[in-house]
């Protein structure tokens, strides 16, 4: 047994205490640990094994497990792989339990479900709730991980649900549950675990105040798959969001209502986030964004004031904030929009991040659109990228977009020319194209 001090940000450790991390920049990051290594050598001494890659590996479980759960299965890349360990991040109260306490019921497998925060009648309330009665799901209260892998050894369930790993510890080791080590060395021997008895394992985790899971860096490298649960718990609408998955993309996301009996499937995010897009109101254009391989239509909202400091303000909120700053200096050089002397807010209404590139042109026509104080159409959808000198890109998977916006009743879509196709001369919905940022705000700003 030894002390060391690991970085709570990114892993690294040091034998002495340090105040900024060498690796990551940190301050005041590194916690004392005890660490010991003896008991992890002494189980891998019998255990190592070869095999020609000319064997058969096939087993004659399912490759993966659908929970029924159709936006949870999207963001998984199309259910849950055999043997592999899912974590599952996400504020307190979001509705971490609720989803997997519902993907366990859907899934119809064998579940063993293992908490450490909640009493047995709790989860019978929680499950009451949400009209949960199922003889395949397993309650087993305890946080000893070597008498959690024992009953796993004993009862062969099909999929693990671990509610949360923050509780659970090794008798091995003299930390605390919660700490560095013992997160760390017991998704380990989880993720052992699932290998070799090709069981898929959930674990429930806590978010640190700055957004990202708790525990090192290294423990989103052990797992196979890393999901956020993202949302305002004040509000109704959560987002299920892969930040890694070995067997999936992700670029896809799910979305939810959180109801008084659970969590329902959003088919239709577009609806939810034009919900309130009936009005002409300056600085709101609709756009739209893919996500993963769906369509979303949203609401860019951008609000333009006068500066009374030095320094004017610029907030982003759903949007980089360096991209922000290039598409203010191309509106003030190449459309002659004055926005050094203004505070300048942008949001994406319905508390959605879009990175992709296609949505700067209704950003840059929202905030023009807030300079003039004149309304956009309703009507109207915008897509495009912008580059330096003014001239709009092309985007990618444009019919989808063209039908997304076709499909909820807008009759007009603003797109770069480079885009223009000639199968597009069939649809109800009408296209107009431009090549230039300046030529599309004189078309409707000045016309």
């Amino acid at each position: 047994m030894r002390i060391k001090y690991i970085c709570s940000n990114c892993g690294f450790e040091s034998l002495k205490w340090l105040g900024k991390c060498p690796s990551c920049g940190e301050w005041n990051s590194f916690t004392e640990e005890l660490v010991e290594t003896k008991s992890r050598k002494q189980i891998r001494k019998n255990e190592i094994t070869i095999a020609s890659l000319n064997g058969d590996f096939s087993n004659s479980g399912e490759v993966r497990i659908k929970t029924n759960i159709s936006e949870f299965d999207r963001v998984l890349g199309g259910g849950i792989m055999s043997g592999s360990v899912i974590l599952i991040g996400g504020d307190p109260g979001i509705g971490k339990s609720t989803l997997v306490l519902q993907a366990a019921f859907t899934c119809d497998k064998k579940v063993l479900y293992i908490t450490g925060e909640e009493s047995l009648s709790q989860i019978s309330l929680r499950a009451k709730r949400l009209k949960i009665n199922s003889e395949k799901i397993f309650i087993l209260t305890e946080t000893n991980l070597d008498d959690i892998i024992e009953v796993i050894n004993r009862e062969k369930p099909e999929l693990v649900i671990i509610d949360s790993i923050q509780t659970v510890y090794k008798s091995d080791f003299d930390n605390a549950p919660g700490t560095i080590t013992q997160i760390r060395e017991c998704t380990a021997y989880l993720m052992q675990i699932a290998k070799k008895e090709n069981c898929p394992i959930i674990v429930v985790g806590h978010i640190t105040k700055e957004g990202i899971i708790a525990g090192p860096k290294v423990l989103e490298h052990i797992v196979d798959t890393v999901i956020q649960f993202e949302g305002d718990k004040n509000h109704a609408y959560r987002i299920l969001r892969a930040h890694k998955n070995r067997y999936g993309g992700t670029n896809e996301i799910g979305i939810f209502e959180m109801l008084e009996d659970g969590l329902k499937e959003v088919l239709n995010p577009s609806q939810i986030f034009l919900s309130n897009n009936a009005r002409d109101i300056s600085g709101a254009v609709v756009t739209t964004s893919i996500e993963g391989t769906r369509p979303v239509l949203l609401e860019v909202q951008a609000l333009v004031t006068p500066s009374n400091f030095g320094n004017p303000q610029r907030v982003a909120t759903g949007f980089d904030y360096r991209r922000l700053s290039i598409l203010l200096a191309v509106l003030e050089r190449r459309a002659n929009i004055r926005l050094s002397a203004s505070n300048v807010f942008l949001n994406m209404a319905g508390g959605i991040r879009i990175d992709e590139p296609a949505v700067d042109l209704a950003v840059c026509c929202a905030i023009a659109s807030s300079v003039y104080d004149k309304p956009v159409n309703k009507n109207y959808v915008l897509v495009g990228e912008i580059g330096l000198g003014g001239e709009l890109r092309s985007v990618s998977q444009i019919e989808k977009r063209i039908q997304e916006a076709e499909k909820l009743g807008f009759n007009k879509i603003f797109i770069p020319n480079l885009n223009q196709k000639s199968e597009f001369k069939n649809n109800s919905i009408e296209i107009v194209n431009f090549d230039y940022l300046k030529n599309v705000l004189d078309y409707l700003f000045k016309s």
